[in-house]
């Protein structure tokens, strides 16, 4: 672990940020989680971003934090549409937000012909039982710019979507996903919908497929499990499990020949950045993960993708929590235990819980208080 904190020799002569460093020296795509403009403008200028990420509890607070700019919108898009619901206004918000930092993007997405460049735009988590609502809404948020990728949850409706939009022409990102188990379902459905569109002579084109695999949510479960079954651990043992689940399941992408890639999100430390540099992969920190990671230089090296985790922590997790192992091994899970998985429900939750939020935020502007 402690060659996790060696610095390339090259790197010893550059001054830029180091996240730009790692763009520009490996393969590894680095994406801002935020479609903040301000923040986006630094990410993609100053430390070499080439994607970015809207969801419900992005876009409420990027909304909530720039009164300025969104009270006066929402109450317009309200006269605009007297007959809407705040949940329609708010998500007329949440396309706009998503289509200006879209705009942003388009340099990137020319310049790579499709596979970078994107915008991912998440559908309403409310959806979440119903495949064609889900199909149906991804299919609209993918014509309100050329280079929307639309986040789909990895659960076995959703995966279902996937599988039926991405047919459609539809550009995936799958989100609620933590696991290997998931995220190998996910490339296996994107495969099955690329093989229909050449057997139904439909165009080839980039799409820039993604896969989300949210380490630091996996690392959350079992921190969770671990605690609720009083089981003592090292407690930075811990802080290795998403590290080792997306080696992995690059692994297994780069064995199959997966025409998607594995996108790393949920940041809770910076190996999480620095061990998947040299991949053909994605990493998107927030943007204050990538403003500390440069503002630390935190090291990096160029083939870390490659460097297996230490067999000794990888045994430590498989014996502090069956849980490990559901979410580390390929065949951890079936596609019918996703939707129950600790990680799912949770993160699932709070996203519907942001969708709530987005309304009475709304209510608040369009219906104020006496």
């Amino acid at each position: 672990m402690t060659t996790t904190l060696q610095t390339p020799p090259h790197a010893e002569a550059d001054t830029r940020p180091v996240t730009l460093q790692a763009a520009t020296q490996t393969p590894t795509a680095l994406w801002n989680d935020s479609a903040d403009p301000r923040e986006l403008a630094t990410a993609i200028h100053e430390y070499g971003a080439v994607g970015a990420t809207c969801n419900p509890v992005i876009a409420y607070t990027c909304i909530k934090q720039d009164p300025e700019t969104w009270e006066p919108r929402i109450r317009q898009i309200a006269a605009e549409h007297p007959t809407a619901g705040e949940s329609w206004i708010g998500w007329k918000a949440v396309e706009e937000l998503s289509i200006a930092a879209a705009a942003q993007l388009l340099p990137a997405f020319e310049a790579s012909g499709g596979r970078n460049g994107r915008l991912s735009m998440q559908t309403d988590p409310r959806f979440h039982r119903d495949r064609d609502a889900l199909v149906e809404q991804a299919v609209r948020f993918s014509g309100l710019a050329p280079n929307i990728i639309v986040k789909i949850p990895a659960t076995k409706v959703g995966i279902a979507a996937i599988e039926e939009a991405a047919y459609r022409g539809v550009s995936i990102n799958a989100t609620v996903s933590f696991t290997v188990p998931q995220v190998v379902a996910v490339g296996e459905a994107i495969e099955r919908a690329l093989d229909r569109r050449a057997a139904d002579g439909l165009p080839e084109q980039e799409f820039g497929h993604v896969v989300t695999l949210m380490a630091g949510r996996f690392d959350d479960w079992l921190k969770t499990v671990v605690k609720r079954d009083h089981v003592m651990v090292d407690p930075g043992i811990l802080e290795w499990a998403g590290v080792a689940a997306v080696k992995n399941a690059h692994r297994v992408f780069r064995e199959r020949g997966f025409r998607s890639r594995v996108l790393v999100a949920a940041f809770r430390n910076a190996l999480q950045w620095s061990e998947f540099q040299g991949g053909d992969l994605v990493v998107s920190p927030p943007f204050q993960w990538s403003k500390d990671i440069n503002a630390n230089a935190f090291p990096w090296r160029p083939d870390a993708i490659d460097d297996d985790v230490p067999a000794e922590v990888v045994a430590a997790l498989r014996a502090a929590t069956p849980e490990f192992a559901r979410g580390y091994d390929v065949d951890g899970m079936t596609i019918d235990e996703f939707d129950r998985f600790g990680a799912t429900v949770t993160t699932l939750r709070q996203f519907l819980d942001a969708d709530a939020k987005l309304d009475a935020l709304v209510r608040d502007i369009i219906v104020p208080a006496a």
